[in-house]
């Protein structure tokens, strides 16, 4: 009987090939995932059986796009377990999700004198869009400090919360350290001063399940491309309470409700923040990613990647002059390390020669690089299908590393 990552592997054709004439280690999975075979199936049936614009054609094709379209947008009110369906905003990822709301929460509701909250473990992604907001509304942004563990420091976010407070931007898990922040008490702490909460969920989204009504968060991001899915779309979730009040990130075409030169009418949610073509494949690509992960259980992708990180972790602190960076009692899926004397960039480029992907450098986390006084580090990251043989080729592959530079 096939194993449980035996049967995920085989429907993953890139994971058959090989590398620099070894077989590929793929390990550079917070980057971007592998796609499975019928996500790439289902991309190739759009164009070839349903391709047309949606919403605005009378015809068969432009009918059935439009038809899979809002149905995608109904499976992942399911995935995420929104309250309706018109709170799913589909973007081009995280990034743009994120900027969404930078742009439109603050130009209605941050003023001089105001203050977002994020923390110092956050994507670039989550950090630049709000030095943009503030700098353009005069408003001050306050960082939450983190431990050597890469923990929030106890005690900071609560004591930082006050009456100027208008936003909380957290990471659900760190895509530089894998620690899984506790966004539930976050939001809940917010959320007695009314203070609404973005959750970047990038990093969540493929390893762990999301239930935005049990988290009650205000906001929440992620990207497809991340948990099997194609690149260049991904999901804003915002209650509908905020959307109804923000005003329109993009302006054009089906963001509208009707146009006259001396005013125009924005259209209802969710197609008010959703201007232009869309991306209508990859949207439905992502879905179709979204149903593997169902297929194959949210529950036992978990812990089949837990069972990896512990593993791996165990690998690596036998591993001589090896130094973990994150090391949270709370994490998942994610690995980072540097050896004591070899530039990580100069380790990676060896591993690759040797088949296994891995990412090296500051991981757009460059405050969390700082405050660890390294200069990046050697990121092993986890997906469905990796296994204890690749975590092993990887332990064996860093002691070959480590010989090459005594």
């Amino acid at each position: 009987m096939a194993t449980f990552t035996e049967k995920i592997r085989k429907q993953f054709p890139i994971l058959h090939r090989t590398v620099n004439d070894n077989p590929l280690v793929y390990f550079d999975n917070a980057a971007t995932t592998q796609k499975p075979e019928r996500v790439l199936e289902r991309l190739r049936n759009y164009y070839a059986q349903e391709n047309s614009n949606i919403h605005r054609g009378a015809h068969y094709l432009s009918h059935k796009a439009t038809e899979a379209y809002e149905k995608a947008r109904g499976t992942f009110q399911s995935f995420i377990n929104a309250r309706h369906h018109h709170e799913i905003i589909f973007t081009r990822g995280a990034t743009e999700a994120i900027n969404l709301v930078a742009h439109s929460f603050c130009k209605k509701f941050l003023s001089a004198g105001d203050e977002i909250l994020i923390s110092a473990m956050e994507h670039h992604s989550n950090i630049v869009p709000w030095q943009i907001a503030c700098n353009d509304h005069k408003a001050t942004l306050k960082v939450i400090p983190i431990n050597e563990q890469g923990e929030l420091a106890p005690n900071a976010y609560e004591q930082m919360l006050g009456e100027k407070t208008k936003l909380v931007a957290i990471t659900h898990v760190s895509n530089a350290l894998g620690t899984i922040n506790p966004v539930k008490e976050i939001i809940a702490a917010a959320h007695k001063k009314n203070i609404p909460v973005l959750i970047d969920g990038a990093q969540a989204a493929p390893h762990i399940p999301v239930n935005v009504q049990d988290l009650d968060c205000d906001f929440y991001c992620f990207s497809g491309h991340k948990m099997y899915g194609p690149m260049g779309a991904g999901v804003l979730y915002g209650k509908e309470e905020w959307l109804n009040q923000m005003p329109p990130y993009q302006s054009g075409g089906e963001m509208i409700k009707e146009v006259r030169f001396e005013e125009t009418f924005f259209n209802e949610l969710p197609y008010k923040f959703e201007a232009g073509t869309p991306n209508v494949a990859d949207v439905l690509g992502m879905e179709e990613a979204v149903r593997f992960i169902r297929d194959t259980g949210p529950d036992a992708i978990a812990r089949h990647e837990d069972d990896l990180l512990q593993y791996a972790t165990d690998k690596l602190k036998k591993t001589e002059k090896v130094r973990l960076i994150g090391t949270a009692t709370n994490k998942t899926s994610v690995l980072s390390f540097l050896f004591e004397d070899i530039h990580p960039y100069d380790a990676g480029t060896l591993l690759d020669k040797m088949g296994i992907a891995v990412r090296t450098g500051h991981h757009c986390a460059q405050p969390v690089m700082d405050f660890f006084q390294i200069p990046g580090t050697i990121r092993v990251s986890f997906a469905a299908y990796n296994t204890h043989e690749e975590i092993d080729a990887l332990a064996n592959a860093l002691t070959r590393v480590r010989k090459m530079f005594e």
